[in-house]
């Protein structure tokens, strides 16, 4: 098998990634990597030194591809399936790449700053940088609601890396911001996620990690 994933089943950027590749039944190898575990970190940096997963290694192409999005523009280019990730549309594609980097940089990173800390020691944590972190989050969630009112999926009536990049982010998002009572739109398409068998198989997959994820 040419496609190898070094992952963790429980991360929210490695979920994006599976749910692509499970989108499509794209043929590839799990490999889950612990990065509490000292040899398995120190394989894996060599491989990529950022020490950040998911990464995708394609034997046949003697390729080593990192970060979500990249990974699944190759996905889309290199192994495309029934599902096209990235539309061949320029102007659709485009609409598809700025959701994506909106659910990473809007949504994604403001849900991951409130729960790196929660990890936090008492004395370390950052009240001023949670509540921009939700402020932000709200923004967000205004504009989602009023984008997703009369469509189906992000970038459209088509599936696309966009909804990858979103039900990992929102999915994580709601536990800690949650909008089910106060954003019906965005409360509705989290539900169409949900219910996607590719991101259904995901949220399955991690169910035994669940106990990882930091309370208040």
């Amino acid at each position: 098998m040419s496609l190898t994933l070094y992952f963790h089943p429980f991360s929210s950027y490695c979920q994006k990634v599976l749910t692509a590749l499970y989108e499509n039944d794209t043929p590839f190898t799990p490999h889950t990597v612990n990065l509490m575990d000292e040899a398995e970190s120190a394989a894996f940096r060599k491989l990529w030194p950022i020490g950040k997963f998911p990464v995708l290694r394609d034997e046949a192409a003697d390729l080593t591809i990192p970060e979500s999005t990249i990974i699944i523009e190759y996905l889309a280019q290199r192994y495309p399936g029934r599902t096209a990730l990235l539309p061949t549309d320029p102007d659709r594609a485009r609409e598809a790449r700025f959701r994506d980097r909106f659910f990473d940089l809007h949504v994604h990173e403001h849900l991951q700053r409130i729960v790196f800390d929660r990890l936090r020691p008492p004395e370390s944590k950052d009240p001023f940088g949670v509540k921009q972190a939700r402020d932000r989050l709200g923004i967000a969630y205004a504009m989602l609601e009023a984008h997703l009112a009369n469509r189906t999926w992000a970038a459209g009536e088509d599936f696309t890396i966009a909804d990858c990049a979103a039900a990992p982010a929102l999915f994580y998002a709601n536990l800690v911001a949650p909008f089910t009572d106060t954003h019906k739109s965005v409360a509705a398409y989290l539900d169409r996620l949900m219910n996607r068998p590719s991101f259904a198989r995901v949220v399955r997959e991690a169910e035994p990690y669940r106990h990882l994820f930091p309370k208040e």
